[in-house]
């Protein structure tokens, strides 16, 4: 790992955030790449993690086992994202288990890299704290999309929400996300057909224009006041 993908690495999770060079120089010793067969988990759920972790190849499905034994994907990771923050930060069990899909490679983010972190990079803790924020924004959506609304608004707040978590700007406005359309169903909690109905129908509606695992994303423009 060289000092330019170390930059890479942090600035795709937190844009615009400057990585200083001695950082950079001392980071890639501290950041181990960890293989995965398919199927292997990197951590289960109420293991209590010794890092946390960036996708630096394949996928890693995070998914939930309840009290009933029943198995719920609550999504999947793409590179090159961060996952298992919270439990790492709050020194916690981790409330779900990381799965790889498919041969997969991650970077792991011990104690030593995350105090250099934390410590020598402005702005950085002010960055993972609005983080945990929109991903805690994210779970009380999810929640509020399962109770109270219906397919139709389920689906759209899945969009918008793994637009505004994966998207990278386009020409034109669009926003590219990386996601299959396996796990826009599992996040509006819709059938594999009915999630391919719906993206149909938002294709239609000039929503959206699909690809092969990714899709473009048009963001609704504000309301006007």
């Amino acid at each position: 790992m060289h000092d330019d993908v170390v930059r890479q690495l942090i600035t795709a999770n937190f844009p615009g955030l400057a990585v200083p060079a001695s950082v950079a120089a001392r980071l890639p010793a501290l950041l181990p790449r960890r293989r995965l067969a398919d199927g292997r988990s990197l951590f289960v759920q109420g293991q209590r993690p010794s890092a946390f972790y960036a996708v630096a190849a394949g996928a890693i499905e995070s998914r939930f086992t309840g009290a009933d034994g029943r198995v719920s994907v609550i999504g999947q990771v793409s590179p090159p994202q961060f996952f298992g923050l919270a439990a790492f930060a709050a020194r916690q069990p981790a409330e779900y288990e990381s799965v790889a899909r498919g041969a997969t490679e991650v970077w792991v983010v011990g104690r030593e890299a995350y105090a250099l972190l934390m410590d020598e990079v402005p702005g950085f803790a002010r960055e993972l704290l609005a983080e945990f924020a929109r991903r805690f924004d994210g779970t009380l959506r999810q929640l509020q999309a399962a109770r109270h609304h219906d397919a139709a608004e389920r689906f759209n707040l899945a969009l918008a929400q793994l637009g505004q978590e994966r998207g990278r700007p386009a020409a034109g406005g669009w926003m590219e996300v990386r996601a299959t359309q396996a796990e826009l169903g599992q996040l509006a909690h819709v059938s594999r057909q009915t999630a391919n109905e719906l993206l149909a129908a938002a294709e239609r509606a000039g929503q959206v224009r699909r690809g092969r695992s990714h899709w473009l994303w048009r963001p609704a423009p504000p309301p006007r006041r």
